[in-house]
């Protein structure tokens, strides 16, 4: 791992996002919660959630952070949703990956909350949209 013991503790945030295309009936049925498992996005939000929370469990030579923060949330399209996963901390090293983590594992809960329904449904376009504080400063994608 990089040694950030030398840096000093500033607030960090960063927000991912990513999208799943999928059939207009698969749409309406998580919409309306009338897939067979349930709640689709309230089970896709806690999973993202959670994820952010394990990322230096899941990818090698990540620190594991406490973070202060994580939100995931959703917005319907016309082919799909998209995920915007959020997560903020004070601290030496910023949560780019755990934004990242939580809006890959949230795309990942809807299909598997939905696969019953469409096995054909597409994840993709999983991007960072935005960085705050460390040295880098803010960075936002274009």
């Amino acid at each position: 791992m990089v040694d950030v013991g030398g840096k000093a503790e500033t607030a960090r945030s960063a927000t991912a996002s990513g999208r799943i295309r999928m059939a207009p009936a698969t749409l309406a049925a998580v919409r309306d919660g009338s897939g067979p498992k349930g709640d689709v996005l309230a089970a896709a939000r806690i999973a993202g959630i959670m994820a952010a929370k394990k990322t230096g469990e899941l990818i090698p030579l990540c620190h594991p952070l406490a973070l202060d923060s994580v939100s995931v949330g959703f917005a319907f399209l016309d082919d799909g949703i998209e995920v915007i996963a959020r997560a903020s901390l004070t601290g030496r090293t910023g949560v780019e990956m755990e934004a990242l983590t939580a809006a890959s594992i949230a795309l990942l809960t809807i299909y598997d909350m939905a696969k019953a329904l469409e096995k054909g449904m597409v994840i993709s376009d999983i991007r960072l949209l935005e960085k705050t504080g460390g040295k880098s400063g803010h960075w936002r994608s274009e």
